[in-house]
């Protein structure tokens, strides 16, 4: 169960994770696995929220340099 590597994307990081979930969920894990299991599932959710903080970040940029929603209505 144990994988330390740190995921290169957002996306091998979420797939990390619900493979941990699974994991979880569906086995009864001797306690050390379990253990570990939930101490890479932390640490994988700290890098997709940082990750998510960065993308958040870009975009309040983009927004501030003059972005706006898109009208596909025609109205404005």
């Amino acid at each position: 169960m144990t994988r330390k590597t740190t995921p290169k994307t957002f996306e091998d990081a979420l797939a990390r994770l619900e493979a941990i979930t699974e994991a979880m969920q569906g086995s009864s894990l001797p306690l050390e696995e379990a253990l570990a299991a939930y101490q890479e599932g932390s640490e994988l959710v700290r890098f997709c929220q940082n990750k998510l903080a960065q993308v958040e970040q870009k975009l309040q940029v983009l927004d501030a340099d003059g972005l706006k929603e898109l009208d596909l209505d025609g109205k404005e």
